[in-house]
């Protein structure tokens, strides 16, 4: 039995702790068996493979609780041109640049089919793991419902990924039953209209509490939690009054949907990394004219919300929403979570401890700690320091999923 070694390095092991300088993790097959000191590691007599961190910092594989694998930036216009199996290829680059920016696990919010989570699991495209939704539910004229003032519709559905307009309590049911079937982790929910959106707002609430008590009760029938799309105070307070466990986007949250959120113990996921780079597209003059009022608006007012939220103590966790914006820039999220009032260290707890217990997997991923899956990351400069510097990923020298380096950049 072959043994891994990662040593000469600083571990940052995801807990909060101290750094712990002259670390290393000992790990067999897929597994962590320990870590701490490297002189005061126990080492076994077989065989062991060295991985020097060359005096980088040693650190959990990261989790982004949003993202759209299937999707590269979003353009009405795409589906029109675009050859359905067009989208698994570049899929496949997204994923892999998802993994090499050092991010070995993501909760896809929309798009992302069976087929694409088990090809991962099977080892046939490199990715990181992932839990999916499917496809995100909508009200008719919601904010993923296709059709527009035109007459014209964007259809987006295939055998696998279900309609998503849903209109009253039975046809919603159906409509999760439908979800779920195909193979969700999580059912996904648009509570309110969105950025992209031609005929809805970010503020404007959709679904009511009555439809939105009938999808976590058919969720929870098995187990599995229901995440919200959420942008306008009334849609926030409809999901979590309703029973819905994560609030993403969470744009303009007032005192009431904060008690809210702190009284249902619910989290937080604010995707401020995709406002940013929306202001950047409409600075140069690159979205639609519908979206130009609403992106200024939530980018302004997202910052608010997540600096009240962040000081109340709300549950808060990385996600970045890329696939609206580029692929592989993930980790830059957490310098933006340090900008709203996070301590480095609870920064990178958001996107490795705190993330993996809102996916329900912290027995398994989230921390460098024995009996945990080897999710590593080796980052060459200090993220306590600089944590912007995470968000280039030439700074991710090596990454680690379940004991097998899937990217090493080191020098030698």
């Amino acid at each position: 039995m072959v043994y891994l070694l990662i040593h000469n390095g600083t571990l940052i092991d995801g807990e909060g702790c101290k750094p712990l300088e002259s670390a290393a993790v000992l790990i067999k097959d897929q597994i962590i068996l320990d870590s701490g000191v490297e002189d005061s590691l126990k080492l076994p007599n077989d065989k062991i493979n060295y991985i020097d961190a060359q005096g980088g910092f040693i650190l959990p594989g990261f989790i982004d609780c949003h993202v759209h694998m299937m999707w590269n930036g979003f353009r009405f216009e795409d589906p029109l041109f675009t050859p359905l199996s067009l989208y698994f290829y570049q899929a496949t680059l997204n994923l892999k640049n998802t993994l090499k920016a050092g991010v070995t696990t993501v909760r896809d919010a929309g798009l992302a089919d069976f087929g694409v989570k088990r090809a991962i699991e099977r080892g046939l495209i490199t990715g990181p793991r992932l839990q999916i939704s499917v496809m995100p539910l909508s009200t008719t004229g919601g904010h993923f419902d296709f059709h527009h003032k035109s007459g014209l519709q964007i259809k987006t559905t295939y055998p696998g990924l279900p309609d998503p307009v849903c209109d009253g309590p039975e046809e919603v049911r159906k409509r999760v039953r439908e979800v779920l079937r195909s193979g969700a982790d999580v059912v996904k929910v648009m509570v309110t209209g969105g950025v992209i959106s031609a005929n809805d707002s970010p503020e404007h609430p959709q679904f009511t509490s009555e439809e939105l008590r009938v999808m976590v009760e058919e969720a929870s029938f098995r187990g599995l939690p229901v995440m919200a799309h959420a942008h306008g105070s009334t849609g926030v307070k409809n999901a979590l009054q309703a029973g819905i466990r994560s609030i993403e986007h969470g744009t303009y949250l007032n005192d009431e949907c904060i008690a809210l959120l702190l009284e249902k113990d619910a989290w937080l996921v604010p995707t401020m990394l995709v406002h940013r780079i929306n202001m950047d597209k409409l600075e140069a003059g690159d979205l639609p004219e519908f979206s130009r009022e609403d992106t200024r608006n939530v980018f302004t007012n997202g910052l608010k919300s997540v600096q009240k939220a962040q000081k109340a103590g709300v549950k808060i966790v990385m996600g970045t929403d890329s696939g609206i914006g580029p692929h592989g820039q993930n980790l830059r999220e957490l310098g933006l979570l340090c900008q709203v009032g996070m301590e480095p260290s609870e920064a990178i707890q958001a996107g490795t401890k705190h993330a993996s217990e809102l996916l329900g997997i912290q027995d398994k991923i989230g921390t460098i700690k024995k009996g945990k899956l080897a999710d590593v990351v080796i980052s060459a400069i200090n993220p306590l320091e600089d944590m912007e510097s995470m968000g280039n990923s030439d700074n991710i020298l090596v990454v680690m999923k379940e004991g097998k380096i899937v990217k090493d950049i080191r020098t030698f």
